[in-house]
């Protein structure tokens, strides 16, 4: 995983829960069609816009609800990050299980808008609007979470250690 992460940004609203992420209909369906319908209740075709290493910039909320797994979709459907105002502990855990960068960022929400360059840098734990040259404070990942996220998941992390073959 790089420690810069750069891409395109997709600006969502606040209280964007898992059910909103990945609908109930979706759980039986294979990879591809669960893929296909993320985000479809309220942004329909959304999939089809994104590019590989795009962004997504939330509000406050973003992730709450049940333990479905949205973040490896999200990773699955070539987003590099989400960046939001405060994140569901339980999505986070999520996040960081799969290998997904999950940043909170007090502000973030209001700092962008859909098509802008955002950057986050992991070194220093800041995401930029490049677009609109501004800079925000994220608040800092523990190094274990950093390990898991650089080895991509706690799968690849335990094979690597030899936990798991």
């Amino acid at each position: 995983m790089d420690k810069i992460i750069r891409g395109t940004v997709w600006v969502f609203g606040h209280n964007i829960d898992t059910d909103l992420m990945y609908p109930g209909s979706a759980f039986q369906l294979p990879i591809e069609e669960q893929a296909r319908l993320v985000f479809s209740g309220i942004r329909p075709g959304w999939v089809d816009q994104i590019g590989r290493g795009d962004i997504l910039v939330a509000g406050r909320n973003f992730g709450t609800g049940s333990a479905r797994p949205g973040a490896m979709l999200l990773k699955y459907i070539g987003l590099a990050a989400v960046v939001a105002d405060s994140i569901g502990g339980t999505f986070f855990r999520n996040s960081v299980n799969y290998g997904f960068p999950a940043i909170q960022c007090a502000g973030v929400s209001e700092a962008f808008q859909d098509g802008d360059v955002a950057e986050i840098d992991l070194h220093k734990f800041e995401v930029r609007n490049v677009t609109r040259s501004r800079t925000l404070r994220a608040i800092r990942l523990p190094q274990q979470i950093m390990e898991i996220l650089e080895a991509e998941g706690i799968v690849p992390l335990l094979r690597k250690e030899g936990y798991l073959s």
